[in-house]
């Protein structure tokens, strides 16, 4: 590989990739390519997965983008395809990058419209798969007793008493200020 220059960006199908990671860590950074689908396209390629992503030349690139684009023509199993009979087009597909998202909305959308039992369970924001949902699956507020906090601590006036019954009186008020006697401050004790 001496004839081929370190690259610190590399573009495999529309995802730039750090140089310095590893042939399978990089990959997998493509929405679409997990771990063992990084394995199967290094091993069919013959590329060391410990080589760094830098390191490939241009042809390994361009076999590399080939190979994700199109698995099927290069003799993958049909399990290792993340969309298998697509409902639409009856084929097995692979998608990668934004097209997950937007078919899985589109699915869900389809699901909601016909009003299949896992549609409303999807609008419901339920789990859809027969899961139990009586203990786990909750979201929001919390369910059953709240726990108490702390409570305030009751502020003290100057004469121990608690602090609405030592606040300064009003001005109407001073008659009945006059009248309750001040309690003498605690005698402290000594060791």
């Amino acid at each position: 590989m001496s004839s081929q220059e370190y690259r610190h960006i590399v573009r495999i199908v529309g995802n730039d990739i750090p140089g310095e990671r590893k042939l399978l860590v990089g990959l997998t950074q493509i929405k679409g390519i997990g771990y063992n689908f990084a394995t199967a396209i290094a091993s069919t390629l013959k590329i060391n997965t410990n080589s760094n992503i830098g390191n490939l030349t241009e042809t390994h690139v361009q076999a590399i983008e080939k190979l994700i684009l199109n698995p099927i023509e290069s003799k993958f199993p049909l399990w290792f395809l993340n969309r298998q009979r697509d409902i639409e087009t009856g084929k097995d597909l692979h998608l990668l990058t934004s097209d997950i998202p937007f078919t899985l909305r589109n699915d869900i959308e389809r699901e909601r419209i016909t009003a299949s039992w896992r549609g409303y369970r999807h609008l419901s924001g339920l789990k859809v798969r027969g899961q139990r949902t009586r203990t786990s699956g909750r979201k929001g507020g919390a369910v059953g007793v709240a726990k108490g906090g702390l409570a305030a601590p009751v502020k003290k006036g100057s004469a121990g008493a608690p602090a609405a019954e030592a606040a300064p009186a009003a001005a109407g008020d001073a008659p009945a200020a006059e009248a309750a006697p001040a309690a003498a401050p605690p005698a402290e004790k000594k060791e």
